[in-house]
């Protein structure tokens, strides 16, 4: 009995080199998702300084077309492609490759499907606008940047399953290279778009979606060369295969994907448009402009602050999905403790940056008295709730890994618009504190949010969660016939019947050990 404790008590602490091991390996998945996400972040400011070189109005235009296209489009395209992630994760650490790859079309047919609806509201973007009461001259250059904008909508069709699916394998290095490669021919072509024709808004949207699909030409470039796929395990041929399959698409094998793909959007956009509630009510303050010019301000600093906890929450989702399809519910365990170890350690950087360095970082975007000191009031308070965002962002990533994407939307709905927004709305108006008592009600939203995440990681039973992979994604994921000989119809398994499995195999063991006792 002794030694069966000391065993079991083994098994349940990590040792030192297991720590520095998994932190190896979250650091070789997420340190190229965080440059990554800096090589946009400044190819987003690049674009947004170019539109300033053109005009009042085309800056004015430019940013309500982006802020229009993130809520109606990119949030929705990214939701949706999240919700790939536990089925490409688990299915990579079950050596499920076939799944691997359907899911992967299936998810590309899934965004090309939805970018239809979203392209005809970015048609429909200046009657729109002019119903709302909108600049008629901001109105109409505003849809003539979406008109061209476009094809982006196809770019990031492909390009959004494609980076989960090499990310599931833990290729996130050429992610980094093909982006920045794209990047760097992207700053040429807009530049000769936009001001040596003369092109104006369009070349401008012109240029980006140009950028996208390089990078996409990039990435299919880069899987098809066989030395290279065979040293990040990425099979040449995936992408050669149709999206119509040859293996008949069961309906709950679709309905699966779509039900995790709606509950990651819902998750995605409840936090992504909240930001954007707060610009919007920033305009019914006492002082409209300093409070949206300093909003402005705010949009960029959380989008950079952002990079370092989008990639730990991709890296725990990776790890946490493999080893959980693995069937290795303690590294599973171990990759989530280390994740939001280093979430909690990496806010301290925003913290420290927007409270030290506040002035500085305000007069980079602007001049004005007003905008400078509504800028160092509220900065600090956004520095503060980067302390709960990192974590809960990152928890998400665990949440997304261990396929239970509807309690991320869940908590995700209540913190951010039953506790954020009112506690904002009551300081901002009624208290009268202004854009301070918004920034106030998203630290409320952050705080409600990692709170909820926290006690759901920690109340984890791994075990069951492995179970549950097992037969979501597993060896059994396919049944044999009678004969032995094994057949192309998926195995029947629902949340119930993996309980009742988990439970009868506890109870097994229960009875074991007390028979040993």
């Amino acid at each position: 009995m002794m030694l069966a404790a000391e065993e079991k008590s083994q098994q349940a602490y990590a040792t030192f080199a297991e720590v520095v091991e998994e932190l190896k390996r979250v650091g070789d998945i997420g340190f190229p998702i965080a440059a990554m996400s800096l090589v946009n972040y400044l190819k987003n400011m690049i674009l947004v300084v170019c539109m300033g070189k053109l005009g009042s109005l085309e800056l004015a235009a430019g940013s309500l077309a982006i802020g229009f296209t993130n809520i109606t489009g990119y949030s929705v395209l990214s939701g949706l492609a999240a919700g790939m992630e536990p089925l490409c994760g688990q299915a990579f650490g079950s050596r499920n490759f076939s799944l691997l790859s359907l899911t992967l079309h299936r998810t590309i047919l899934m965004l090309l499907l939805a970018s239809l609806p979203i392209s005809l509201l970015w048609i429909k973007l200046e009657p729109l606008m002019l119903g709302l009461h909108q600049n008629p001259d901001i109105s109409s250059v505003a849809s003539l940047y979406c008109r061209y904008a476009l094809p982006d909508l196809i770019a990031n069709s492909f390009l959004h399953p494609l980076r989960i699916y090499l990310r599931s394998k833990g290729t996130t290095w050429p992610l980094l290279w093909c982006t920045s490669l794209a990047t760097l021919v992207h700053i040429p072509i807009i530049i000769f778009l936009t001001f040596k024709l003369q092109l104006g808004v369009p070349g401008i949207a012109i240029s980006s979606f140009v950028a996208n699909f390089n990078t996409l030409f990039f990435l299919l470039l880069y899987m098809s060369y066989p030395r290279a796929a065979a040293s990040s395990k990425v099979e040449p041929l995936t992408l050669c295969t149709p999206l119509v399959m040859k293996h008949r698409s069961s309906g709950s094998e679709w309905g699966m994907l779509i039900r995790f793909s709606i509950q990651s959007c819902v998750g995605v956009c409840l936090e992504w448009w909240w930001y954007e509630l707060m610009t919007i009510l920033a305009g019914y303050l006492k002082n409209p402009r300093a409070a949206l010019a300093t909003s402005g301000i705010i949009i960029q600093t959380t989008s950079l602050m952002y990079t370092l906890p989008n990639a730990l929450s991709a890296s725990a989702s990776t790890r946490v999905g493999n080893e959980l399809g693995a069937g290795e519910p303690r590294k599973a365990r171990l990759s989530s403790t280390v994740a939001l170890g280093l979430a909690a350690a990496s806010s301290t950087v925003g913290l420290v940056w927007t409270t030290v360095g506040k002035e500085r970082w305000g007069r980079v975007f602007s001049s004005d008295r007003e905008v400078l000191e509504l800028t160092m009031a509220v900065l600090p308070i956004i520095g503060v709730c980067e302390i709960g965002n990192c974590p809960q962002t990152t928890g998400c990533g665990i949440l997304r890994g261990s396929a239970r994407t509807g309690i991320g939307a869940g908590i995700n709905l209540y913190a951010f618009y039953l506790v954020g927004a009112p506690v904002g709305i009551v300081l901002g108006f009624v208290w009268e504190l202004g854009l301070v008592g918004l920034c106030y009600g998203l630290f409320a939203a952050q705080i409600a949010c990692v709170v909820s995440i926290l006690f759901v990681v920690h109340n984890t039973d791994w075990e069951k969660e492995s179970l549950k992979a097992k037969c979501l994604v597993g060896e059994n994921y396919y049944a044999s016939s009678s004969s032995g000989h094994q057949q192309q119809q998926p195995v029947k398994c629902d949340e119930e019947s993996t309980v009742v499995t988990f439970i009868q195999e506890k109870n097994n063991n229960n009875n074991k050990n007390s028979e040993l006792h």
